[in-house]
């Protein structure tokens, strides 16, 4: 490791624990504000949004400049959010902005890597990247708890009160995203001193008609591409199957281990313990060379969510999760750097994780939409999760049987 690649981890660990601990900040201002109950899940709607909506340009717009540039760009997008929804913009409009700073954000962040380092430190360059990722998200997750709390409302919220210049903090949940805004300037502190690398790709014309079509052109092509194929699927199947296993998690948890919302969620946390552990491992003991020789791990891990159906105590319960998540962190670290050197190569780094990031949100969409309507069809927490880990079993069977040997 060093300084250059220890910056753009570091830019990257605190805009990402901004982003997570504003979403929970973004929730109790929208409460504070007698917001209807609905508000809340559309809150990463609007955030999600964007990652699709823009995902013709962002490519495009990553490869255009140096990424270190590209990434400070984005998380001024970010400040300014966070500071709108400071000063009364509506949460879910300011939260939508934020989104388009970490649109932006994506193929910058995993773009860099694959010009600043060789292909061969990929895989361990990506367990880096996605460990410190987790680890802002479970972070995150408990910052902007503790921000929003009762503690800070009556510790900190009315001695700044009391003060002549306050800034308007009158409750926690804006004192939070004042913190918030605080991390997103270091964030980008921080993007200036990234090294700046030349621009690899460039695009003959700018126009959004160009834009689109070269988007499109990127999108058939990875598709066709054996190895593009095989890691964009994987990777788009793993974060619509996690986005979805979380909701279902906690219906499961409330419904078969009888516990609360808040022990619920803190059981979340452990797929994304396990999720860290798998990244360590697989950045340790797989080569880009034999990135696909993983996706047996895949049809493990939907047998494992099969077993989910059959624990009814949290101790196993907290182990089986734990272990999911060490198994999708296995097969998701080389599928991702396979991706960034397949797209690297194809047609630049920005425009494939342009594409990656479509694939993925459009698939959390799709997945989050068919767990939904299981449940409006009235079917109960125990199906859902047999039917869910049938779906990564044979999804994840079938890409192994068909791309097994695509690096042999």
């Amino acid at each position: 490791m060093n300084r250059g690649f220890n910056t753009i981890l570091a830019a990257q660990f605190f805009s990402s624990l901004a982003d997570n601990a504003l979403l929970f900040a973004a929730i109790a201002l929208l409460k504070s504000l007698d917001a209807p109950s609905w508000q809340t899940p559309v809150l990463q709607q609007f955030f999600v949004f964007s990652f699709i909506a823009l995902a013709p340009f962002v490519g495009a717009f990553s490869d255009a400049l140096p990424k270190g540039q590209v990434m400070f760009i984005s998380n001024g997008i970010k400040v300014v959010g966070c500071a709108a929804m400071l000063l009364g913009l509506h949460p879910l409009l300011a939260y939508g902005f934020v989104g388009v700073g970490a649109a932006l954000y994506s193929p910058a962040k995993y773009g860099i890597l694959t010009e600043y380092l060789p292909s061969d430190k990929l895989v361990w360059a990506n367990g880096w990247m996605e460990g410190l990722t987790v680890a802002s998200i479970i972070l995150g997750a408990i910052f902007g708890g503790l921000l929003i709390g009762h503690r800070v409302e009556d510790q900190i919220v009315q001695q700044l009160g009391a003060l002549e210049f306050n800034a308007g903090i009158d409750t926690a949940p804006e004192f939070a995203i004042f913190v918030i805004f605080g991390l997103y300037i270091i964030a980008a502190i921080l993007n200036c001193y990234i090294p700046k690398l030349s621009i690899e790709h460039t695009l003959p014309k700018r126009n959004p008609a160009f834009l689109i079509a070269d988007f499109w052109r990127g999108f058939l092509q990875l598709w066709k591409d054996p190895l593009g194929q095989v890691s964009l699927a994987v990777t788009s199947l793993f974060w619509g199957a996690g986005t979805s296993l979380r909701l279902i998690i906690l219906a499961w948890a409330a419904v078969t281990l009888k516990l609360d919302l808040e022990q619920a969620t803190q059981l979340t946390a452990l797929v994304a313990v396990g999720l860290a552990i798998g990244s360590v491992v697989a950045a340790k003991t797989v080569s880009l060379e034999h990135a696909v020789k993983v996706l047996p791990l895949g049809i493990a891990m939907g047998l494992v969510v099969l077993g989910m159906s059959l624990v009814t105590d949290w101790r196993p319960a907290a182990l089986m999760l734990v272990f999911i998540g060490a198994l999708a962190g296995s097969f998701l670290i080389p599928m991702n750097a396979l991706l960034q050197h397949r797209g690297h190569q194809l047609m630049g780094s920005g425009h494939s994780i342009a594409v990656q990031n479509f694939n993925e949100n459009l698939s959390i969409l799709l997945m989050l939409g068919a767990y939904a309507l299981m449940i409006d069809a009235g079917f109960s927490v125990h199906t859902v999760v047999v039917v869910f880990g049938l779906f990564i079993t044979v999804a994840m069977a079938w890409l192994a049987k068909k791309h097994g040997h695509d690096q042999d």
